[in-house]
């Protein structure tokens, strides 16, 4: 098992560094200067030459790379150009924010899901089948700004039982994680659903329920525990998109996480900062990766590590 993580986590520093490539490449190639950002547009070409120069900015492009992977090696991420603020202290202080709603998102989800994937695959093709079926493909359908305004309105507006925006107490994290967990919850559903039809045809399932078993134990003990392989690469891929694709639900509920800390540095042109949060999904996302496959030996222990 150490050894596989150790493999694991050295390949990763192949994918960084093209990802580390293609994301500053992609950067400088979106029209816009930061220094005329900076200065105003009433500047004079003078005064954003200077600025350039400070930044850097007038380096070649690989002298630019190699300096800003030297700074993320050494633990230096830069200074934004916005803000002048480290930019390891902007992610670390909206990095919390986007993991509160992550995780909440994920649980509501992950609960919800594989409870309606299991009552729709007992009972399938019955009444409540079709209606788990009807509400998951509505799930997946809505667009989630047009979710988020909505549970707003209603539960906010109309209500009052919940607020609007901000995160200030945990009551903050209701609206914007079922609006960001919506999608998730049906295709977990759909996906425990497919695979416990399946397994529930099996010939060792027909033994069980010959043995005696309860009903409650041939689907939660059998069933539940070898379908559960197959639904934990769709929870797992679905949260590492979480921690990067929140930045629409931040925008909609005034979340001051990642997301929102990057949509206002692409808008400024921030390269510091853009990249800086980029390179931060996408190691999230590969531990996220690593986690569900080591899981996957604690449900299957089949599954053996090479």
């Amino acid at each position: 098992m150490k050894e596989y993580i150790l493999k694991r986590l050295l390949n990763m520093i192949p994918t960084l560094f093209i990802v580390s490539l293609v994301v500053f490449m992609f950067i400088h190639l979106i029209p816009g200067d930061p220094a005329r950002q900076i200065v105003g547009h009433d500047a004079t070409i003078e005064e954003v030459e200077l600025v350039r120069e400070k930044l850097g900015l007038k380096d070649p492009l690989h002298i630019q790379y190699i300096n800003f992977m030297k700074g993320i090696l050494s633990g230096n991420w830069g200074e934004s150009l916005k803000t002048g603020l480290p930019v390891w202290q902007m992610i670390s202080e909206r990095l919390k924010p986007t993991l509160i709603l992550a995780l909440f998102s994920i649980t509501w989800s992950v609960i919800v899901g594989i409870t309606s994937g299991i009552i729709s695959a007992v009972r399938r093709g019955k009444l409540i089948d079709h209606i788990v079926m009807v509400l998951t493909s509505s799930g997946i359908s809505v667009p989630l700004f047009w979710l988020g305004l909505m549970l707003m309105q209603i539960f906010s507006v109309k209500l009052g039982w919940l607020p609007t925006t901000g995160v200030d107490k945990l009551s903050g994290y209701i609206l914007p994680a079922i609006t960001l967990g919506a999608g998730i919850t049906s295709m977990i559903a759909r996906y425990t659903r497919s695979s416990m039809v399946e397994i529930l045809r099996e010939n060792y399932i027909r033994m069980a329920r010959a043995k005696g078993l309860s009903e409650f134990v041939v689907v939660n003990k059998h069933a539940l525990r070898n379908s559960l392989v197959d639904v934990i690469t769709i929870v797992g891929l679905q949260f590492g998109f979480l921690l990067g694709g929140s930045v629409l639900v931040e925008n909609v509920f005034a979340i001051p996480g990642l997301g929102s800390l990057l949509v206002n540095s692409i808008l400024f042109r921030d390269y510091t900062v853009v990249q800086s949060v980029l390179l931060m999904f996408t190691f999230q996302f590969m531990i996220v990766n690593l986690i569900v496959d080591i899981l996957y030996g604690v449900f299957n222990p089949k599954i053996k590590y090479e």
